[in-house]
């Protein structure tokens, strides 16, 4: 049985990595499998987003608003054509994904992929598009962006930043942009996961771990989001790309000798 210590830690884990451009799956795999809890399962994953999903809408909640009261303006369409690419992965691959994330075989090689694109991004330094200025083709090419982050160590939120500076973004706009998107991508897979505990696959897991798991990954995640938007104002997002590189290599090699 998971203790509330160790749902707290993965609350942390899932609400920082969630936002952070160092990938969330990949981390709580990792997490999981430090505490021996590989099977927690998929109610512990479904709470844990409903915990990041609360922080996003709360920081959005004037742009979400926005978008009840105008459904079919800009900003809506911007959202449903970023968030199209990855419902069509998702739909096309599912099964191969789930398979992959439950062995967790490719995790290593996913961190060196995620530190790429965030080290090339990195090198854009003249992007000056704001939110007023994003293009629907700006939406897809960044979507397009997020349905890679299918795969469990490629970051969501570092991939679509990234486009988003690919695409002459401004850095904050693009961390911006990103996590506003996050909001459908992350309500989108808890709908998923609700419908397979449905289904019957659940784990036990107290009530009382479940609340711990869920507030941590909410308060993390709002602390995450803000941060990290005031972070990309002046600083690198270098220091993310030697991180998962860092830790994409030590995982490869402890599969290699048989250690993880």
């Amino acid at each position: 049985m998971m203790s509330k210590l160790e749902a707290f830690i993965l609350g942390i884990i899932q609400g920082l990595t969630e936002f952070l451009p160092i990938s969330s799956t990949g981390h709580l795999f990792l997490g999981r499998h430090l505490f021996g809890l590989d099977e927690a399962g998929l109610f512990l994953d479904t709470m844990l987003h409903v915990g990041t999903l609360l922080a996003v809408l709360v920081i959005y909640k004037n742009e979400l608003l926005q978008v009840l009261k105008n459904p079919f303006g800009k900003l809506s369409m911007l959202l449903v054509i970023g968030t199209v690419p990855a419902v069509i992965v998702g739909f096309l691959f599912s099964d191969l994904f789930d398979s992959i994330s439950k062995t967790g075989v490719t995790i290593g090689w996913e961190f060196l992929f995620t530190g790429m694109i965030l080290w090339f991004s990195d090198h854009i330094r003249n992007g000056a598009k704001k939110m007023d200025s994003i293009t629907y083709g700006d939406a897809l090419f960044i979507g397009t962006f997020q349905a890679a982050a299918i795969f469990p160590a490629v970051s969501r939120s570092g991939l679509t930043i990234a486009a988003g500076l690919f695409r002459k973004l401004d850095r904050e706009t693009a961390a911006y942009f990103s996590f506003l998107l996050s909001i459908p991508a992350i309500a989108g897979g808890i709908v998923l996961q609700f419908g397979e505990m449905l289904s019957g696959r659940t784990e036990a897991i107290s009530l009382g771990s479940l609340f711990v798991a869920t507030l941590s990954s909410a308060l993390f995640g709002y602390m995450a989001v803000v941060w990290m938007i005031n972070f990309l104002k002046r600083k690198s997002l270098k220091i993310f790309a030697v991180y998962v590189w860092i830790l994409g290599i030590s995982i490869i090699i402890l599969q290699m000798t048989g250690i993880f």
